[in-house]
């Protein structure tokens, strides 16, 4: 992997264009922002230079500016491939907000609106224009672009090129056409999870071997981590949510059946839930995605058909029901929380019976067999930062070749250490007892041989007179589901799916079970429902607010939601909560202070400034 070059700030010159102002002012005029952030810099100024690049950034790390700001630099259009409408538009909508001539060319417009946003590419009156990639690799659309002038190609979610990736789409494939058709374009891939296998094969499928690669780290200390073994998830949801009523979020579901019925279950319990997922009617579906993105302090329950077209900063926390396939469709469901840098939560619950419906079903699925290795693999390693005793995040970033010291401070065995204790005997009972069966059977019945449990299945094969009958007498059902997941987490436990799920022994195993191998398990947290006072996370990021301030805080947020709903657009684009808490503490009385605050740019100032001036006023009364 190539290092990316070294910041340089002179004028470019680079296939065949000079730059006409420094990316800096550019940002700030357009953006209000005074700096860029990690590496933006080094990734605008090469790409403004002419040269392509691949980006590695996590989500909130402001991949975005890293093509919006060279595109506003170089003369033509900036071409973003977007793999979802939705997602199109919210950005087109934010960059208009911000006076930049933008737009998307999808299957929503007219004929009409069509026409129209070509004629603004031919005649360059655009600066950024979105296409999906089944519209891009169309030879009719690859000549049409031929025709206009263009500054670059950004190919945002890019690791969905990848098979490896957990978002695999097979039209991504087809983009590699553009280094062909565009030798003089620089092109950009983009993406916010990508382990070191995908990113590899990235590069390769888009021709982008010799890209320099700008990287940073996938850590995002605003969100913390939670993950909890599943006694009655929906009690553990509620409790999780009863700390964060007012706030927006997201809470995925594996099945259809399980979104609808938690959806209704929140309702009743007097959160305001709407659900989402494939199955639903297409325009019922996308209203409940509008009102999540228009209104406050609304739940979305869906499966993962809603989250990549999710662009909103404040979202507070993302809740997983049912464990993801992979460490990387965690990393990016989660992601989707706190992009706006504010404290937010990832919460997970889990156990032994999702990680035999996640296998199950990548063994049903179509993919080719060493596919298939790999999705198991990923499955293992994110059931092990399940099990993990250690810090989370630590765990997480070590997947995408990263490091961190651990003790982090914001995530559940950190803030809470995990109590551990020697389960070598346990772990060597839990797999004589699936030898002696035959691995032939699930969890829940080699559970009850190991507990003595003499069910009718059970004396009818004749295991109530084996050896390991009743071994583990002396622990209880919810110790013996732990025992087996951490060692299915460490690869001593293999489940079978072809034979509905039994437990088979896993390459571990021998060495358990002849003593060689020390076992150390973590001890599961007993749930308690705790009583806790309404008090937000969203509260809680503004606690380093005064009194006044809080005040001023909400006033704001009132003004930018009557805006909003007068515009028919998302809050956030009108502003992000946390230019809000800027504005707040500042108070800025004229124009010349509301322009220093971050995310105020010149046509926002020009557009809002007397409305949010004003607000400021009403609370300081």
């Amino acid at each position: 992997m190539r290092d990316a070059p070294d910041v340089q700030r002179p004028a470019f010159v680079g296939r065949g264009f000079a730059l006409a102002e420094d990316p800096v002012d550019v940002l700030h005029r357009w953006f209000g922002h005074k700096a860029f952030r990690g590496r933006q810099e080094e990734v605008v100024r090469h790409v403004v230079g002419g040269g392509d690049a691949v980006v590695l950034f996590p989500t909130g790390a402001g991949k975005s500016m890293c093509y919006q700001v060279p595109a506003l630099c170089r003369e033509g259009v900036g071409v973003v491939v977007s793999p979802l409408i939705a997602l199109m538009r919210d950005q087109v909508e934010a960059l208009r907000q911000a006076g930049v001539a933008a737009a998307a060319l999808n299957s929503t417009l007219t004929s009409a609106e069509s026409y129209a946003v070509r004629q603004d590419f031919l005649s360059g009156k655009l600066k950024l224009l979105y296409v999906t990639p089944e519209r891009l690799v169309s030879d009719a659309f690859l000549d049409f672009l031929g025709r206009g002038r263009i500054a670059l190609i950004a190919i945002d979610e890019a690791h969905c090129v990848s098979q490896w990736g957990h978002d695999f789409r097979p039209e991504y494939m087809q983009l590699a056409v553009l280094a062909q058709r565009f030798p003089n374009v620089p092109r950009m891939a983009l993406t916010a999870t990508a382990d070191p296998q995908t990113r590899d094969d990235l590069r390769r499928r888009l021709a982008l071997e010799d890209a320099p690669v700008f990287a940073t780290s996938f850590d995002r200390p605003n969100i913390r981590y939670e993950i909890v073994s599943k006694t009655n998830p929906r009690r553990q949801l509620l409790d999780f949510l009863s700390r964060r009523r007012g706030d927006a979020g997201i809470i995925y579901c594996l099945s259809r059946k399980k979104v609808e019925e938690t959806a209704q279950y929140l309702n009743e319990h007097g959160f305001k839930a709407l659900p989402y997922h494939a199955g639903m009617d297409r325009a019922v579906r996308d209203a409940n995605q509008d009102a999540f993105l228009r209104e406050e302090g609304l739940a979305l329950v869906a499966t993962i058909a809603f989250g990549m077209g999710v662009d909103s900063p404040s979202v507070r926390y993302v809740a997983h029901l049912d464990i993801p396939g992979s460490i990387e469709a965690y990393y990016q469901e989660t992601g989707r929380a706190g992009r706006d840098g504010l404290p937010s939560d990832a919460w997970m619950t889990y156990g032994m019976s999702d990680l035999v419906r996640r296998a199950q079903m990548i063994e049903e699925g179509e993919a080719p067999a060493e596919v298939k290795r790999v999705e198991r693999a990923k499955l293992s390693a994110l059931l092990a930062v399940c099990e993990t005793a250690g810090c989370r995040r630590q765990a997480i970033l070590a997947h995408f070749g990263g490091s961190h010291p651990g003790a982090c401070g914001a995530c559940d065995t950190c803030i809470t250490p995990v109590e551990t204790w020697d389960g070598s005997e346990a772990a060597q009972k839990a797999l004589s007892a699936i030898y002696r069966t035959g691995e032939r059977y699930g969890a829940a019945y080699v559970i009850d041989v190991l507990r003595g449990v003499a069910s009718e299945k059970v004396t009818r094969a004749g295991h109530d007179a084996i050896k390991t009958f009743g071994v583990g007498a002396d622990l209880d059902e919810k110790v013996w589901q732990s025992v087996i997941r951490q060692l299915a987490a460490i690869g001593a436990i293999v489940v079978d799916h072809d034979a509905y799920g039994a437990l088979t022994l896993g390459d571990g195993a021998r060495a358990i079970l002849k003593g060689e191998r020390r076992i150390e398990m973590r001890k599961d947290r007993v749930f308690k429902a705790e009583r806790v006072s309404q008090k937000s996370v969203r509260a809680a990021a503004a606690a380093a607010l005064d009194e006044p301030s809080q005040r001023v805080f909400e006033e704001l947020r009132s003004e930018r939601m009557r805006i909003a709903r007068e515009q028919g657009v998302p809050p956030y684009v009108v502003f992000h909560d946390s230019t809000l808490r800027d504005m707040a503490l500042i108070r800025p009385r004229n124009r010349g202070e509301l322009a220093s605050v971050q995310g105020v740019g010149e046509a926002k100032l020009e557009r809002y400034g007397a409305a949010f001036l004003a607000a400021v006023a009403r609370a300081d009364r």
